[in-house]
This record gives C-alpha cells, sequence and structure tokens, in this order.
C-alpha cells in the first residue's frame, strides 16, 4: 500500500503501540458520490452476520501456506495470523488483554477482566454488532470481517466467476479500496467512535493504556495482505499512496471534531475529556523556585492564553499544509477555522461545539476535494515542503504534532518510491535525514521544539534534492 516501510516502523511501534492494536497493547460538509456509496456499504455491512476468521480460512479461499493463488495471494490468513511482524497485529489485539498488562489496566478501570470488559472488545476483537454465526470466536481478535463487513451476504459469490467489486460492495463488503472509506474504518480503533469500546478516553489512558496516534498510509502498508498487481488494479484500482495518506488527515480532523462535539464524549465531569487535548501541555517537567523553565511555547495556529491545554492538532497541521498545495481555495478558509476553533476552547463549551462542527465540515470538504484531486510527483514534493516550511513550520511547538510530521515526510517518501517518482536507491540517500528527525522526537520527554524544527528541515531539504 504505501510501499516499503522504513525505520519509522520501529519508532511507530515503540511510541505509538496502542495505535497498532496490538503492538504492544492495543494497538461533513456535502457528500460526494464516493462518500454516499461508502456510507451505503457501510450501512450493508453493518447489518450482515459476522460469520467468523475460520469460513476464510480453507485453502482454496485464503488459508493456504504459499501465495499461489491466481487472482488473490490466498495466503492471507497466514499474514494475519504471523506473531513475529506487525502484520499479524490484529490477529493478536485479543490476547494482549490477558497479559499482565491488560488486566492491570481492567482492574484500575474495575471492569473485571479485560478479556471480557465490553469496554475493551470494541476495538481487541471483531464487535459483530449484526450478530454472530456459528463459526464467529472472540479469541480470533480482529477479524477479517471487522475490517471488510459482515461476510452473511458476499462470502459464497464474492469468489464466483463473474462476480464484480461492486457487486460484492453492494451486498456488504466494505469498500476498503475508497480512501475516505478506508479512513473512516480504521479510525473506529485507532482514534475512536462512539460505538461502545471504541473510545479510549483520559482515565483509561491514566489507567495505563498507551497513547492512541494514527497514519493512514503508513499503517495501511504495515497491514497489507495482498498484491496491487494488473489485477488488482483492474477490478479496483490502483492507490495513490499520497492521497491516501492526505485523506487520512482530513478524516481524523473530522473525526476528532465530531466525537468532541458529542455531549456523551466530550466532557467527563466538571472537566472536559482530555483525551482530547495534546499529552504534552500538562505533562512537563515541573521545577518550582529559580531553577524553574517556562516550557509554554507560543503557538501561532492556537490563538489560546499561556498554560491552557491546547487541543491535539497534529492532523489540522498536515491538512492545512495539504491544503495549500491540493485545495489552495480552501486553505484560508480551513486555517481560519482551526484558529476559530482553539479560540472558542478558551470561551465556553457551546462556542467550542459550534466552532467544532464548522472545522469538521471544512475537513470535510476538503476531504471530498482531494478524493478528486490528481496528486502527483509535482504535488507531492510541494506537500513535503509545505510541512517544513515557514508556514507551517511555526507551528511545531510541541511533540504530538511533530512526531505526525516525520512519519508525514517518511510516508511522503515512500509513496513516491511505490508510485515511481523516485528510485528506491535515490530515496536512501534521503534516509539519514529522515533518521534524525525521527531522533529528534524519539524522546517525548526531550522534545525540543527549535531543535525538531531544524531536523525536519534538513529531512525536506534531503527530499527536495531527488526533484
Amino acid at each position: 500500500m504505501g510501499g516499503k516501510v522504513s525505520g519509522g516502523l520501529s519508532f511507530v511501534c515503540g511510541l505509538f503501540g496502542a495505535a497498532l492494536l496490538g503492538c504492544a497493547l492495543l494497538i461533513l460538509g456535502m457528500a460526494s458520490g464516493a462518500d454516499r456509496a461508502a456510507a451505503s456499504s457501510a450501512s450493508a455491512a453493518s447489518s450482515n452476520v459476522h460469520v467468523g476468521v475460520a469460513s476464510c480460512s480453507g485453502s482454496t479461499c485464503h488459508g493456504r501456506s504459499e501465495p499461489t493463488g491466481k487472482i488473490v495471494r490466498q495466503d492471507e490468513i497466514m499474514h494475519w495470523q504471523d506473531a513475529s511482524s506487525q502484520g499479524g497485529a490484529h490477529s493478536r489485539a485479543f490476547a494482549v488483554l490477558a497479559s499482565s498488562r491488560g488486566q492491570a489496566i481492567a482492574a484500575k478501570l474495575g471492569l473485571g477482566s479485560a478479556t471480557s470488559a465490553s469496554e475493551c472488545l470494541g476495538c481487541h476483537a471483531d464487535p459483530a454488532y449484526a450478530g454472530k454465526g456459528p463459526r464467529w470466536h472472540v479469541e480470533d481478535g480482529v477479524g477479517c470481517e471487522a475490517c471488510h463487513g459482515g461476510a452473511q451476504n458476499w462470502l459464497s459469490s464474492h469468489y464466483a466467476v463473474g462476480q464484480t467489486h461492486a457487486s460484492n460492495v453492494a451486498k456488504g463488503l466494505y469498500p476498503l479500496d475508497q480512501p475516505r472509506a478506508r479512513a473512516e474504518k480504521c479510525l473506529d480503533c485507532h482514534f475512536g467512535s462512539d460505538r461502545p469500546g471504541q473510545f479510549v478516553s483520559h482515565r483509561i489512558m491514566a489507567a495505563g493504556h498507551p497513547r492512541i496516534s494514527f497514519e493512514l498510509d503508513l499503517f495501511s502498508a504495515i497491514q497489507q495482505h495482498h498484491n496491487e498487481d494488473a489485477d488488482y488494479v483492474q477490478r479496483k484500482r490502483a492507490t495513490n499512496n499520497v492521497q491516501m495518506w492526505a485523506m487520512g488527515q482530513a478524516s481524523a480532523v473530522s473525526r476528532a471534531t465530531t466525537l468532541f462535539a458529542n455531549p456523551r464524549l466530550g466532557t467527563e465531569g466538571v472537566f472536559p475529556e482530555i483525551y482530547f487535548f495534546d499529552c504534552q501541555t500538562c505533562h512537563r517537567e515541573i521545577v518550582d523556585g529559580p531553577n524553574g523553565r517556562a516550557t509554554w511555547v507560543a503557538n501561532p495556529g492556537r490563538p489560546i492564553p499561556s498554560g491552557m491545554p491546547a487541543f491535539n492538532d497534529e492532523n489540522m497541521i498536515m491538512l492545512a499544509a495539504t491544503a495549500k498545495v491540493a485545495a489552495p481555495g480552501m486553505a484560508a478558509k480551513f486555517d481560519a477555522d482551526s484558529r476559530a476553533f482553539h479560540a472558542a476552547l478558551a470561551k465556553d463549551r457551546p462556542s467550542a461545539v459550534a466552532a467544532a462542527r464548522t472545522l469538521g465540515n471544512s475537513a470535510g470538504a476538503l476531504a471530498d476535494t482531494i478524493g478528486r484531486t490528481a496528486i502527483g510527483r509535482a504535488e507531492t514534493f510541494a506537500i513535503i515542503d509545505s510541512i517544513a516550511g515557514n508556514a507551517i513550520a511555526p507551528r511545531f511547538t510541541d511533540y504530538e504534532g511533530s512526531a505526525q510530521a516525520v512519519m508525514a515526510v517518511d510516508t511522503l517518501l515512500n509513496a513516491m518510491v511505490h508510485q515511481g517518482y523516485v528510485s528506491a536507491e535515490r530515496a536512501r540517500g534521503a534516509r539519514g535525514a529522515i533518521d534524525r528527525a525521527y531522533k529528534a522526537v524519539g524522546n517525548s520527554n526531550a522534545y525540543r521544539p527549535a531543535e525538531f524544527r531544524a531536523a525536519l528541515g534538513q529531512a525536506a531539504a534531503s527530499i527536495r534534492a531527488l526533484k
């Protein structure tokens, strides 16, 4: 999906283990035609019974030990179960609940056993809200249908001669080939949703759950278990990895603002739900007396008072950088809506909710535009320059947005290799600078904004030299 995943994989697994669903413990504007199709398929998928992983594991289906299939590899189950790689993270999702860490978190939250707590199973297993067939087992973790949709109505037809991908989607197969639909599906667990067991609150993180982070194209590359060959392109379409990345950023902004505006999720007692806010704006070293030093850094994208927790804007920053290239006519409005949202957080919740909805609509409109925009070689280089440029770089004052930026430049370089814009041999020349940028966010407690911006600028310059 995203080509070869570089050294950033170890960074993601070590730092954002939660987001990989098992790496450590866990992992609106007007709708376009593609969005309506995705919504229709999502509705069909959610109404189909989940028949279980065993229903897909026959040797004539997806259960072979070698990739010898003519149309698809047919060894997909083996990759899903791989205990030695992150490609097997979904199958391990349930098992990690029984670990000492999983049980300790559940105990702190008063949930009983983590392996039976609904607060955990929404993401550590296939939720199967529409019903479970006799071959469905919770122990399978995040099984095939958690992502591909309940197979009740398409299991027997999706391999039949003459069937098309579109006809299977109409029967409830989830259209993961569509970037917007894929982003929405992945975000359910890799950011959160309003469904049972799919929202990791600050209270859950305080009990020991790792931080959540998400990057659509990188995570797709880690989980890929198919070959994007000529047959795949004919049946579906070729993946534009940059578009996939950008769609992930837009969808994440829309999801964050939507959940923040939800009165059931946006507050926790007298406090706002702190999950939505940037961790490092509160979790700083505190030193009283003459040796104390200020850790708050003014951010031009956040018109908020000093000392106020900042909403986690990592995806807003990436989307702003993308909009300047892929949708320049919409960039100024998105920037204005982002600033207005941050400012509203310093007023009151009704103002913040209204601003969140406006910002979410702007992000949704950008997603629609990105979905229709051809993003080629020149645009990809321009987006990397935009991320590290004078208009965006001053917004890297906190750790989480900076970590997202490193993943972005790495992902975008991988995308250019995958799509033939840059040779793998030439791309290796930029790896040293990218690794130094990863090192600059290797320890959240040692993060220094100025040092990071310099490292990011060097990484962008190394990639720019590949033009």
